[in-house]
């Protein structure tokens, strides 16, 4: 522990223990974090401290059947302000008349103002209600969570969302997912904010909308201090602060926290010759997302490490993973596999794709969630986890150019091979073996996904298939709408995914946007192109519901009509229902 960090804990920690040993509080370099254990008592010197902005709102996350973090970020009248006392209190009712836990600490502008309280002592399955104080008699708004059941639990909900880009459109999902009752948590599958300046991806939005980055922070994010001014300007966001008010977070972070594309050792959007190493780069992102995100480390004091697991009685057992940063090798690119006739070595890009050393991620990792798989009885495993799993793989003459803004060169491959498909799966004899080779010749079209590290995928569906486990795969990333069956190589069905769209992030509309009938040309072509699909909608913003009961796990798909406009409503008659049975050994198809 360093001079400062230490100096910090003594400091704080033997105020608590001079208020009769019911906190112990330690202060971390990812940030604030106070252990409460109960009823501790507050002095009133907090009346007159000075007087702080309680602008980002509240959080809850990361609840265990005893315990929950609950979290605020505060803003000083005074910027030159290094210490600032905040109180929190809790209690079972949403008058406050109940309180189990109180206490008061100090925060401070090394952590950015940021403060976790780690409530332990709690019931299990029960909801609680929380608030922070400040000086002057500042006061939070108010939050509700609730902590992980212990036994009996015929029913878990969660709302799963990933992608939410500030300046790429408003956060309407946030405001609905905050209307939607019984849920038990809000899943985040990340892209929590994305790293663009103004002039980035999806440019043409921010201005015509009115999300703009404020000019002191319109960068592309590489410091702390970067990273930090864009989660204060997320957390700011009305949609944003009524979400996580209202219920628990469970979050794991993608690439767009540190950089596109991301992985172990570099990104496609980071230049280490104009943007230096990237290993401090990501360091930086990651204090700032321990910061300002309710999460616990794996271990203490780690920055690097977010897996971890949650069990909903013998229900569910929510794993939630790093295929990014811990452990991912980088990407392949068909262009290493590409002769100059422009024609892919399929041999050696197999031999490469199939390379059982090829991970996302990583031995301890791995090794982790097969354990912890494997010695679950819960009815569910599910997985949280960023990128798409199930298998997608598109005739190999689409890869050459896979973005066509005229349409002009992939509509007529489409239309044809729509037809080839089709007469293959009525069985029609006339198919000659060039057409048939048109058809069974496939590529992954996402080598960032899973299909670009298809070993691993195989030893984690073995470690399901064997046992009998009944799989659950939720996923984001894409920001579009997927189902799929799960299949390992033998054709042998494992579990199902559901992917969620994104909170903002433009799907395929982005890429043809003055072709709304291509679009949903294209749902209709990957549908039948595609075998282990089940439903796709790839042009519109929304989030998911997954909810597990006894006998199945039902994924509901919510859309909202614009994310470009303050005006919206939920869209009639996009919505899609998915349900999944539990078979004798797993899960039935969906």
């Amino acid at each position: 522990m360093s001079e400062n960090r230490l100096a910090d804990y003594t400091e704080v920690a033997m105020r608590a223990i001079s208020r009769r040993e019911f906190l112990r509080v330690s202060a971390i370099s990812l940030g604030a974090l106070v252990v409460s254990k109960g009823l501790g008592g507050c002095s009133s010197s907090i009346d007159s401290a000075p007087a702080v902005r309680f602008e980002h709102g509240v959080a809850s996350g990361d609840p265990l059947q005893d315990r929950v973090l609950i979290w605020t970020r505060v803003t000083p009248e005074d910027p030159t302000d290094d210490h600032l006392w905040v109180a929190w209190e809790v209690a079972t009712d949403a008058e406050f008349q109940d309180l189990v836990h109180n206490g008061e600490t100090t925060v401070r502008r090394v952590h950015d103002y940021t403060l976790k309280v780690d409530l332990h002592n709690l019931l299990p399955g029960r909801t609680y209600f929380y608030r922070f104080r400040a000086g002057n008699g500042v006061v939070s708004p108010q939050g509700r969570t609730r902590t992980l059941p212990e036994a009996g639990v015929e029913q878990v909900r969660f709302a799963v969302v990933c992608c939410s880009d500030y300046q790429a459109g408003f956060f309407h999902v946030y405001s609905e997912i905050a209307k939607e009752p019984d849920l038990d948590a809000m899943l985040h599958l990340g892209d929590y904010i994305y790293e663009y300046d103004n002039r980035g991806w999806a440019a043409e939005y921010p201005e015509r909308i009115g999300r703009m980055v404020p000019a002191d922070n319109d960068v592309q994010l590489l410091t702390l201090e970067d990273y930090r001014a864009r989660y204060a300007l997320y957390r700011k966001d009305p949609d944003s602060k009524a979400a996580h008010a209202s219920l628990p977070l469970i979050a794991v972070w993608d690439d767009h926290e540190v950089a596109d594309d991301a992985w172990r050792d570099g990104a496609l959007n980071h230049d280490p010759l104009t943007q230096g190493d990237f290993k401090q780069r990501k360091l930086a992102a990651l204090q700032a997302y321990f910061e300002w995100i309710p999460v616990r480390p794996f271990r203490p004091g780690d920055r690097e490490i977010i897996y971890r697991s949650f069990d909903y009685g013998d229900l569910v057992s929510l794993h939630m993973l790093d295929t990014r940063l811990i452990a991912r090798d980088k990407q392949l690119d068909y262009l290493e596999f590409m002769g100059p006739d422009g024609v892919i070595n399929e041999t050696a890009f197999a031999a490469a794709v199939l390379d059982p050393s090829r991970t996302l991620l990583g031995m301890e990792q791995r090794n982790w969630l097969q354990q912890k798989m494997a010695g679950s009885l819960a009815t569910w495993q599910v997985l949280g986890q960023q990128v798409i799993l199930g298998r997608m793989e598109f005739p190999a003459e689409l890869l050459a150019n896979p973005v066509d803004p005229t349409f002009t060169t992939l509509l007529p491959k489409f239309r044809e091979l729509v037809a080839i498909k089709s007469r293959l799966l009525q069985g029609d004899p006339t198919l000659t073996d060039d057409e048939r080779a048109r058809i069974n010749n496939v590529l992954p079209y996402n080598l960032d996904a899973w299909d670009g590290y298809a070993a691993e995928r195989e030893a984690i569906l073995e470690t399901v298939r064997e046992p009998g486990k009944n799989l659950v795969v939720l996923s984001g990333d894409t920001h579009n709408a997927w189902a799929n069956d799960l299949r390992d190589q033998a054709g042998r069905r494992v579990g199902v995914e559901f992917a969620t769209p994104s909170v903002s992030a433009p799907g395929l509309e982005a890429f043809y946007p003055n072709f709304p009938t291509v679009v949903a040309f294209v749902e209709q072509v990957m549908d039948l192109l595609l075998d282990d699909l089940k439903y796709v909608n790839a042009n519109q913003r929304g989030y998911l519901l997954a909810t597990f009961t006894r006998e199945a796990a039902r994924a509901d798909w919510r859309f909202v009509t614009t994310v470009k406009e303050r005006d919206y409503s939920i869209v009639a008659g996009r919505s899609k229902t998915l349900q999944t049975s539990l078979g004798s050994r797993r899960i039935d198809p969906i």
